[in-house]
C-alpha cells in the first residue's frame, strides 16, 4: 500500500514539475502557449519578406540586432517621434537598435541592421549608447523616449 501512495505522489510531482516547466521550455517565443517577447528583452527579424519571423536571441549575441522597447496591440501605440521598427504578429512590437558601444552596422534589406566589422563600406560606428537623454554635439544622433535611450553614431565610413 505504502508504494501505491509513493508511486502517486511521485506522479502528482512529475506533473506539477512540468506545469511550471513547459512555459519556461517553451522559450517564449510569442506562439500561442507564450507571452511573447517582454521589453527589455533582444532577438532578430529571419525570413524571406514573406513569412518574417522575430526569434528571441540573448542581447549579447552578435545576430541580436533589435530590442523590444515596447509591446503593443497596433504599430500606432509606438511611443511618437522616434524611429521605432515594428514587428507585427500576434502581438506589435516596438523595437530599437541593439546598438553595442563601438561596434558598426550596415542597414540589411532583410533583417534592418546587421552588426559588421568597421571597415565594411557605408559601416556606422556607434560611439556612444546610454540611458538618458545626452547631447552628441555635432554628431548624428538617435533617440528614444521609451526606453530613454540616446545612439551617438559615426558618419558612414
Amino acid at each position: 500500500m505504502r508504494t501505491k501512495i509513493r508511486w502517486g505522489v511521485g506522479a502528482v510531482a512529475v506533473v506539477i514539475a512540468l506545469a511550471f516547466a513547459m512555459p519556461l521550455l517553451g522559450g517564449g517565443d510569442g506562439d500561442a502557449s507564450s507571452p511573447g517577447p517582454a521589453p527589455g528583452s533582444c532577438g532578430r527579424v529571419e525570413g524571406n519578406g514573406d513569412k518574417d519571423r522575430y526569434e528571441i536571441a540573448d542581447c549579447s549575441d552578435a545576430t541580436a540586432a533589435v530590442r523590444v522597447a515596447k509591446v503593443v496591440d497596433e504599430a500606432a501605440q509606438c511611443p511618437a517621434g522616434a524611429p521605432y521598427t515594428t514587428f507585427t504578429s500576434e502581438f506589435t512590437l516596438c523595437l530599437i537598435p541593439n546598438f553595442v558601444e563601438g561596434s558598426c552596422y550596415v542597414r540589411d534589406p532583410r533583417t534592418g541592421l546587421r552588426k559588421v566589422d568597421c571597415g565594411a563600406a557605408g559601416a556606422v560606428r556607434v560611439l556612444k549608447a546610454t540611458k538618458g537623454i545626452v547631447d552628441c554635439g555635432d554628431k548624428p544622433t538617435v533617440r528614444y523616449p521609451e526606453p530613454e535611450v540616446t545612439f551617438c553614431l559615426s558618419s558612414p565610413l
